[in-house]
């Protein structure tokens, strides 16, 4: 019994002693779990990092910069702002009277006078045409001229002197004296240089009107301007041909230069035939030329053309423009908005719809093409709003969209988005 409570006693310390000689795997696998996190630390603080770039950017793209801008109210449009625009057209400023000028004549230009934009009179030289040919001709037809009157006065002082010889022939045959036959030859001679006087007469006649011939032609060597205005082009040089009927192909010239009655400018448009039924003549209208948007030039209608288009199922209609101006010129694009009748007196003036803002504050953009919108604040920030404009009063414009009273942006500035953020100034700040 004692060797076996040995043998046991010993067994139990072997046991203990190779239990402490384990390695438990908690702690074998923590120092692997450790260095896996310290691994991984660097990509944990890039995303970390990368989260509070975004949310940086976020928060300034949110913020945004701030504009400056001056606001105005929305006003309902009183009757007072005049009759609406009952259809509108494209056209053409047009000039009334316009001509190319040219010689009559073909010959070579001698000089030209003219240059593009010179404002010209009527009976102004543009140009002169060699005239040597022209010239001698003249002093041939003056040289014919002077001898058929040198040969007229001949026969002037012939006849005179067969008119004396006839009356002494009568005096002497009333005292028997000479024979009847030498009375009668005196008569005949008188009679003959009567008859040549006259044909020599007639050929001055015919010297003179060849003469004024050649003149004419010589006067068709200077081009004159037809009728005061400006030189819109000019289509030929000292030393060309020049030919009304373009002899010589394209080394000819057909015209010195073109010249335009600016007092004659008008505008020709195209309305659809389905509302040629509101226009009448006389009726008023306003044209806004494309080259400057905000200026309206009061016109009315002058006749509308008897004759439709086919092809485009149009009626040309012209419109007389009531304002002069140097600017504008022949061929600008221009659209005209032809105005609702007058209303009669006494009757109530027509109310014109939508309300008014300033024609400034109405942009182009939306969310189709050619769409208009206003910039509505409110709480410090832009908000984009699509309108329908209509007809421009003055400065003032009249859009559908909107409502009465609301702050919008007078004139929107370059890089001003929806949900911009703005300041408002004083006007004219």
């Amino acid at each position: 019994m004692p060797d076996s409570d040995a043998e046991l006693s010993g067994a139990g310390e072997r046991s203990k002693l190779l239990g402490r000689l384990r390695i438990d795997p908690a702690e074998r696998d923590a120092p692997a779990a450790r260095g896996s996190l310290w691994r991984r630390w660097p990509v944990v603080a890039g995303a970390v990092l990368l989260l509070l770039a975004a949310g940086a950017l976020g928060w300034r793209k949110w913020r945004g910069p701030s504009f400056a801008v001056e606001l105005t109210a929305a006003v309902v449009a009183s009757p007072a702002q005049g009759p609406s625009a009952i259809l509108q057209a494209s056209g053409y400023v047009t000039a009334r009277r316009q001509a190319t000028v040219s010689a009559q004549i073909t010959g070579t230009l001698r000089e030209v006078l003219i240059e593009e934009g010179e404002h010209v009179k009527v009976g102004q030289v543009l140009a002169r045409l060699d005239d040597s040919a022209l010239q001698a001709s003249v002093a041939q037809s003056r040289a014919q001229l002077n001898s058929a009157l040198a040969l007229a006065k001949q026969f002037e002082a012939q006849l005179a002197q067969a008119r004396r010889d006839a009356q002494r022939s009568q005096e002497l045959i009333d005292r028997q004296l000479i024979s009847r036959q030498a009375l009668e030859a005196a008569q005949t001679q008188q009679a003959t240089l009567e008859a040549q006087l006259q044909v020599q007469q007639r050929q001055i006649g015919v010297a003179e009107a060849a003469l004024r011939g050649a003149l004419v032609q010589l006067s068709y060597c200077t081009v004159r301007a037809p009728f005061t205005g400006v030189i819109v082009a000019k289509a030929a040089q000292a030393g060309e041909i020049i030919s009304p009927i373009s002899a010589g192909g394209g080394f000819t010239r057909t015209g010195v230069g073109t010249i335009v009655d600016m007092d004659s400018l008008e505008i020709e448009v195209d309305v659809n035939e389905a509302y040629i039924n509101r226009v009448q003549p006389l009726q008023s209208a306003q044209a806004l030329l494309d080259a400057y948007p905000d200026w309206n030039i009061p016109a009315h209608v002058i006749a509308i053309i008897p004759t439709a288009d086919r092809n485009k199922a149009t009626v040309k209609v012209r419109v007389a423009l009531d304002q002069k101006d140097p600017r504008i010129l022949p061929d600008m694009g221009v659209r005209v908005s032809f105005l609702e009748p007058r209303s009669l007196p006494g009757a109530a003036p027509t109310a014109v719809p939508g309300v008014l803002v300033p024609a400034t504050a109405v942009v182009s953009g939306g969310g189709s093409p050619g769409g208009h919108v206003v910039y509505v604040v409110t709480d410090g920030r832009a908000q984009a709003q699509t309108v329908t404009p209509g007809q421009v009063y003055g400065d003032l414009r009249s859009v559908s969209g909107i409502e009465a009273g609301m702050q919008v942006v007078r004139a929107p500035p370059a890089g001003l988005i929806d949900g911009s953020r703005v300041t408002t100034t004083a006007p004219g700040k």
